[in-house]
């Protein structure tokens, strides 16, 4: 059997090590030290050529709030973190399916996290900042206090966060008018949009509907909390509010149709009537107020906003590879790029001159991450979230726990021990030792292509397995899951015409996962292309302050300058046919699980 050498990825280097398999594992498995927020940034300072903050260079902060934490990052002008910090926020889920966040909490984290970041340079220095933030629906009332979204009736829980579900019955109901604008949502809203959410709180808060002053998208909330100027973002309006970029204004006819015509007055005034493309300066910048909360000099610019996951594409597709089969004219095709953003969630996003039409794909969105461009976006509703699911409710997770600590450690634990199993069993990749067992993974429903939220997941070729092994296999059988998920995003886009990808970039938590990584490259059949900074959310962010600030013309030029180098990484051709005949059960999978709904309730 050959022995290859295999990249171990690692947030600031890749290392080399000696595996009897093709598929890549991490390093050594050992406990984290104890280290600060800070302490890790300096090591990262470090890694960029020793270099620190001094008194004359310009910087941009780019702030990120995503399900769990806010972070915020200072930027040199190339796209180098130099500094970056995070803060844990508040999630209630009063029941399930329910998932609740507060405004205040976030933006008390967000001054903290900004203050850190910029400790050690004048207010002077920082030129710019840019938000980005999930795509949460925020609820204000008379002078800006929060109204309460919770049936708790508690006024700080004000947020309905992303990956709430309650609104299901109100999706069905838009979605089965068919109103000629969900063309541009891949037919159908999604549960987890804003237009639902609302129409939820009218039938079920209905008080809190009514003292409704504002309803923001969470990014667009941040960028008026720090201007004092009510303006939206076309990337959030567009893509999760069902904003006309055609005809640049609200179809009150469909908002009319989804029984909100109370939110057509005054001008559309609670949705917002002033839509700014991403990366154009807001109002006069920083207020007093804010500038002295985040410790930064009033009237700092302050950029329009952009949907976390858009962020992390932004600072993804002008990334380029070092490694020689990235051609200049690859790096320059922006429309050959995938850019996943893989975290609690999965995020898919490329963007396309012409737009693309795909049913269960939303978009096309126009002008809403670049300017000039379509944006396609397909996406997993859990992906990060669905891996630790079935590490944490496996019999063996208490005791990888308590022997190895951090769950990342158990992760490359559970990544070696498939390379040797893979080894003992005599297959020549990792890939092979699920030959029989095949899984559906939407166990939060399916987002994209299919746009069900009510599909479920399916397991088969279930043994009597035990133990530390039966869990290495099915953290295999799941990661290959979701990469056969993204390949059928891709096909989908490819039936409706969509020119054909060339790279695939990757950037979220799940990055750091080599085996996730060469699952994607493997099943897709594609390179892909890792950042060396692997805060690409936080550079996207940090590139709309800096295209904002006039420091760069677009915020094409933006992203190209801070999108650094990253390294190429090439699929595995003797998994080919593998994959092929695995992905065809995959497609099976969602077949029968359709014909099983059919026959339990009588149709066949």
């Amino acid at each position: 059997m050959n022995i290859s050498l295999v990249k171990i990825i690692t947030q600031h280097t890749v290392s080399y090590l000696k595996c009897p398999v093709a598929g890549r594992v991490p390093g050594p498995i050992r406990k984290p030290a104890n280290t600060s927020q800070r302490s890790v940034s300096s090591s990262r300072r470090n890694w960029f050529n020793n270099m620190s903050p001094n008194t004359s260079a310009t910087y941009f902060v780019g702030v990120d709030v995503g399900t769990g934490s806010a972070r915020a990052a200072l930027v040199a002008t190339d796209g180098r973190v130099v500094e970056q910090a995070v803060e844990a926020i508040k999630t209630w889920t009063p029941e399930p399916h329910y998932y609740e966040q507060s405004s205040t909490d976030i933006w008390n984290a967000i001054c903290k996290v900004v203050k850190l970041v910029t400790a050690d340079v004048s207010e002077k220095q920082v030129k710019g900042i840019g938000f980005d933030a999930t795509c949460s629906l925020v609820i204000l009332g008379d002078s800006g206090a929060p109204l309460t979204v919770s049936k708790s009736g508690v006024e700080e829980q004000n947020i309905i966060l992303w990956m709430d579900h309650r609104a299901e019955q109100e999706t069905a109901e838009i979605n089965a008018a068919k109103h000629p604008l969900l063309q541009f949502v891949g037919g159908q809203v999604s549960l987890e949009m804003e237009i639902p959410k609302l129409l939820w709180l009218k039938r079920h808060l209905p008080t809190t509907y009514k003292g409704i002053w504002r309803a923001f998208d969470l990014p667009d909330y941040l960028t008026w909390r720090a201007t004092e100027t009510d303006t939206r973002s076309l990337c959030s309006v567009v893509c999760k509010w069902n904003y006309d970029a055609a005809a640049h204004c609200w179809n009150e006819e469909y908002l009319r149709a989804a029984d909100l015509e109370e939110l057509t007055r005054d001008k559309c005034s609670a949705l917002g009537s002033d839509v700014q493309p991403p990366g154009k300066p807001v109002g006069k910048g920083l207020s007093q107020r804010a500038a002295s909360e985040l410790g930064l000099e009033m009237g700092t610019v302050v950029s329009t906003s952009l949907i976390d996951a858009h962020a992390g594409a932004l600072g993804m597709f002008g990334c380029r590879g070092y490694d020689k089969k990235e051609t200049r004219a690859n790096h320059d095709n922006i429309q050959g790029k995938m850019a996943l953003i893989a975290g609690t969630s999965t995020c898919h996003m490329s963007i396309t001159r012409n737009a693309c039409f795909a049913q269960g794909i939303w978009g096309p969105y126009q002008d809403a991450i670049i300017p000039g461009y379509f944006l396609n976006e397909g996406g997993q509703s859990i992906a990060g979230h669905l891996l630790d699911h079935v590490l944490k409710t496996h019999e063996s997770y208490a005791e990888l726990k308590q022997e190895l600590g951090e769950d990342k450690y158990i992760y490359q634990h559970l990544n070696k021990l498939l390379c040797e199993l893979a080894n003992q069993r005599g297959h020549s990749d990792v890939n092979f030792l699920t030959q029989d067992i095949h899984v559906w993974p939407d166990l939060h429903g399916n987002r994209s292509p299919v746009a069900d939220p009510t599909l479920r997941g399916v397991l088969t070729g279930l043994d009597m397995t035990r133990g530390v092994e039966s869990l290495a296999i099915k953290y295999l059988a799941f990661t290959q899951a979701l990469a056969y998920g993204t390949r059928h995003i891709i096909d989908n886009l490819y039936e409706h015409k969509r020119s054909a990808f060339h790279t695939l970039l990757f950037c979220g938590g799940l990055a750091k996962n080599p085996l996730y990584v060469q699952c994607h490259a493997d099943i897709c059949n594609l390179p892909v292309l890792i950042p060396d900074e692997q805060e690409m959310v936080l550079v996207g962010a940090a590139a709309l302050g800096a295209a904002a600030s006039g420091h760069y013309d677009t915020l094409e030029s933006a992203s190209k300058a801070m999108g650094g180098t990253g390294q190429l990484l090439e699929p595995n051709q003797l998994t080919v046919e593998l994959h092929n005949r695995k992905y065809s059960v995959f497609l099976k999978l969602l077949e029968h699980q359709r014909q099983y709904r059919d026959i339990m309730q009588g149709k066949i």
